[in-house]
């Protein structure tokens, strides 16, 4: 099971924008045009105060010069890990535009007024079920989650506010990889990283 990934696009310093999220805007809006399966999907990696690390994939929500933001359920365990061990990777496969970006960073959680305003444009059912699943947690089988739900429909009959125990976590960079595909294995990886003086500064990694 072996791929080349061709000629491609040399990915060089000078392509790349002065700062990391325009950059990342360029790619996510390729990544859009090229009409891939939720180009929005990331791959979440976090880790236990042990270091024992789990991933997950989940859907990017916003992103700015602060950082990436996804929303969950914080007593899940990517919510609990993230608040003992606040570190996270996050991994955005375009395996079809041969490109990644990868990036680690600082997680912290966004304000409540954010987490408010984003629950209110989650469709109905994905609010219910915010208040039914205990993400994580052991269920005894399907049904329990299905009587959880009907619960909750009978509790809320009209607006559904946020939970308290749910809302968005903001990995702020501390690195974010570039990485392009090219022949040989020879792939171009250029990364953005914050220096001890709060400076980012461009390097070539090799591949």
């Amino acid at each position: 099971m072996r791929r080349d990934y061709g000629t491609g696009k040399a990915l060089s310093r000078d392509d790349l924008a002065p700062d990391w999220w325009t950059q990342f805007d360029r790619w996510f809006a390729d990544a859009v045009d090229a009409g891939l399966p939720e180009p929005n999907a990331m791959i979440v990696a976090t880790a236990d105060p042990a270091g024992r690390p789990s991933a997950r994939t989940v859907l990017l929500k916003g992103y700015d010069e602060r950082g990436l933001v996804f929303y969950t359920n914080y007593e899940s365990r990517k919510g609990t890990e993230a608040a003992a061990n606040p570190y996270a990777s996050v991994v955005f496969p375009w395996f079809a535009m041969r490109r990644q970006v990868v990036v680690g960073g600082a997680v912290t959680r966004v304000t409540r007024a954010e987490t408010e305003a984003y629950f209110a444009t989650r469709p109905r059912e994905s609010q219910l079920g915010a208040w039914a699943s205990p993400q994580s947690q052991v269920v005894p089988d399907r049904a329990a989650l299905d009587r959880a739900y009907e619960q909750t429909e009978r509790r809320f009959p009209e607006r559904v506010p946020a939970p308290e125990h749910w809302g968005g976590l903001r990995v702020a960079p501390h690195t974010v990889e570039f990485w392009q595909g090219r022949t040989g294995r020879l792939h171009d990886r250029l990364r953005y990283r914050r220096t001890d003086e709060g400076v980012w500064t461009i390097e070539r990694l090799a591949p």
